[in-house]
């Protein structure tokens, strides 16, 4: 009498190295790549709003490198141009209105 077990494991070390990579596969993401770095035309500058916009959120909080893919010089360059247009005017430090 052959009985087959189905067994239920708590964790996934407990299961047989066969079982656990069946269902797994990788996924390969694009790495984002820096704006400024590929195009070495493009400036940032404080006085350039369309281009400091794509960086900004909806709610006018500076968007983080990790979403945007700036490296980290070009994103504090960024991140100082930006401060520069909210304290001159010509971009608003939020756009939530209560």
């Amino acid at each position: 009498m052959a009985q087959e077990r189905s067994q239920s494991y708590k964790t996934d070390r407990e299961r047989p190295e066969e079982e656990r990579q069946a269902g797994r596969r990788r996924v390969m993401i694009r790495r984002k790549v820096c704006r400024f770095c590929a195009d070495k035309g493009l400036k940032i500058d404080y006085k350039e709003i369309k281009v400091l916009g794509q960086f900004v959120t909806e709610r006018g909080k500076i968007a983080p490198s990790r979403i945007t893919g700036n490296c980290a010089g070009h994103q504090r360059l960024l991140t100082v141009a930006i401060k520069r247009a909210r304290n001159v005017a010509l971009l608003p430090f939020t756009t939530v209105k209560d």
